[in-house]
């Protein structure tokens, strides 16, 4: 038999140097040189990445920003032509959006056929060109993207985009590798290297000083946050640093994370405008977009910005308002500005009894949902999550009425318990998939409304979850309708002919199939409930399920 080593093993080994976990493929016919690779890498049980295929294109993005949401570390995702990346390319969106980075791959051929010796097929000629080249069609939702030129640069080129996707602001990169190229020998270079670990840029004493001073002389200073849960050691940084200036923290409804413990006395929930007029100072801690409209702005107040990228690259209008930045490694920034600060027994008072008012209100809105005997509400089922989740869960979030919901009562308030899940709607139940792939051992579930659910390649998914052993939790809150176009209809014809005639466009849902059967084709569990009194035994029974090892959809129809 002939042992080929060409382009395919150049970019196996180009991930090993990148130490890559795992390869994430939706097939196509380029990447038989890579198969071949892969093939050879577990005969001779050389260490390398694992190989995984999947069904669609979006599940294979997806479950490895999953994948890197969890671990920190990033992956490959080969997908096919141009077709395939653009089936893939909600997913790439969502990781340019949330700072994911990840190596992007697919193809084009070169030659059409009409090389000597080489034969990509004729569909190359026939169907999957684009004028440009693929890498062209994909470069406004990527941080980087280029063409390969040649199988000299294939196995250096590609380290050189794995290091460019993980430096500051990290993304994904695309790779056009022509079939041409994979199929060049190759042999691998006597002098190569893994690559190095990304280096980290630190804040200025100065700086630092300067921001704890500002804190240190305001009168109410307030902390908003959206994502320094998702760095290293952020999530315990950010708790020293508001405990040590006794300064309260707000998560935005544009948090992507869980970034602060929700039953922190300092922590204020997520109402920005309700803090107009009562703060001096609002210190931003990895907040892209903290106020919606950007022009707002909040009277005699400064603002600090704690950040590694203050004016995020993928964002086409960004106001932050800003009297002064700091920028460098954030938990490192926000550990020695506590050690400068000087608390305040007022502030945290003050904090305490907002927090105190917050929490009796709450509470008075789970009672009340739990008292209705005629209706599931969206506040009782996200109350019995909470009550019943095993204690080390992980909850990914794909709802859109319901977000605010799922945040403030089923309250995940542990480092990487909770991620939103970023960009199009259709890409949760691969997300999930991949945050348990990266940590296996932690009970996962993924809340989505069943618009949400809708976009998802459910099918493609649920074999993913069979086939890699990966139990989850779908609870999907189910209103029958997509409601968030509703309320958007409304805020523009809010006594318009829809609503006298109650007749609303691109809404109802009514029909939809029952979302819990598509687990019986895969050996599931699915669970359909209505009736408030089978609520907390449906979601006992699902949480049973899933720990005995079966992926479980609990389809819970609310009532808004």
């Amino acid at each position: 038999m002939a042992h080929y080593s060409d382009g395919g093993e150049a970019l196996l080994e180009s991930f090993r140097a990148l130490d890559i976990d795992y390869i994430f493929c939706s097939s196509g016919s380029e990447w038989a040189p890579l198969w071949e690779a892969v093939t050879r890498q577990k005969i001779s049980q050389t260490p390398g990445p694992v190989y995984l295929d999947f069904m669609h294109e979006t599940l294979a993005v997806d479950m490895a920003i999953g994948y890197t949401l969890v671990s920190g570390r990033m992956q490959a995702v080969l997908l096919h032509a141009t077709p395939g990346l653009l089936q893939g390319a909600n997913g790439i969106h969502g990781a340019l959006l949330g700072d994911v980075p990840m190596l992007v791959f697919s193809s084009e051929a070169n030659s059409y056929g009409d090389r000597e010796g080489v034969d990509p097929g004729s569909q190359w000629y026939r169907n999957l060109s684009i004028v440009g080249g693929p890498h062209s069609v994909v470069d406004r939702i990527v941080k980087w993207s280029c063409q390969i030129p040649g199988i000299e640069t294939l196995y250096e080129f590609t380290k050189r985009a794995g290091e460019i996707a993980q430096r500051t602001p990290s993304g994904p990169v695309y790779l056009n590798c022509p079939v041409e190229v994979l199929l060049e020998p190759w042999q691998k270079p006597a002098n190569a290297k893994a690559v190095a670990t990304p280096g980290t840029s630190y804040a200025g004493s100065s700086d630092i000083s300067a921001l704890a001073e500002e804190i240190n002389a305001a009168s109410n200073p307030v902390i908003i946050t959206e994502s320094v849960g998702r760095q290293q050691g952020g999530f315990d940084a950010l708790i020293e640093f508001a405990e040590a200036f006794d300064a309260p923290v707000l998560e935005p409804q544009s948090a992507t994370c869980a970034n602060f413990p929700k039953d922190n006395p300092l922590y204020l929930g997520g109402n920005v405008d309700g803090m107009r007029g009562k703060t001096d100072l609002i210190v931003l801690v990895n907040c892209r977009s903290p106020w919606y409209p950007p022009s707002n702005t909040f009277p005699n107040a400064r603002v600090v910005v704690v950040d590694d990228v203050p004016q995020r690259p993928q964002m086409v209008y960004q106001v932050l308002h800003a009297d002064r930045y700091v920028t460098g490694n954030v938990p490192h920034t926000l550990r020695e500005a506590a050690k400068l600060a000087n608390g305040s027994q007022e502030r945290r008072a003050n904090a305490e009894a907002q927090h105190m008012g917050q929490r009796n209100k709450r509470l008075d809105a789970e009672t009340a949902a739990n008292a209705n005997v005629d209706a599931i509400d969206a506040v009782a089922l996200a109350t019995t999550l909470r009550e019943q989740l095993p204690e080390n869960y992980r909850i990914f979030d794909e709802t859109i009425t319901h977000a605010r919901v799922v945040q403030q009562h089923v309250r995940p308030s542990r480092a990487s318990s909770y991620f939103y899940v970023q960009g199009g709607l259709g890409q949760g139940v691969g997300v999930a998939l991949g945050g348990k792939l990266a940590n296996p051992d932690t009970f996962t579930v993924l809340a989505v409304g069943d618009g949400s659910f809708l976009y998802n390649p459910i099918v493609q998914a649920l074999q993913a979850s069979k086939q890699n052993g990966l139990p989850i939790l779908v609870v999907v809150f189910n209103n029958r309708q997509y409601l968030s176009m509703k309320y958007n209809h409304l805020r523009f014809y809010p006594d318009g002919d829809s609503v006298e005639h109650k007749m609303f466009h691109g809404v109802e849902l009514g029909d939809q199939p029952p979302l819990e059967a598509f687990a019986e084709p895969f050996g599931f569990k699915g669970i359909a409930v209505s009736d408030p009194a089978q609520l907390e035994s449906a979601v006992k029974d699902a949480i049973s399920s899933v720990l005995a090892g079966t992926t479980t959809i609990l389809n819970v129809y609310v009532t808004k």
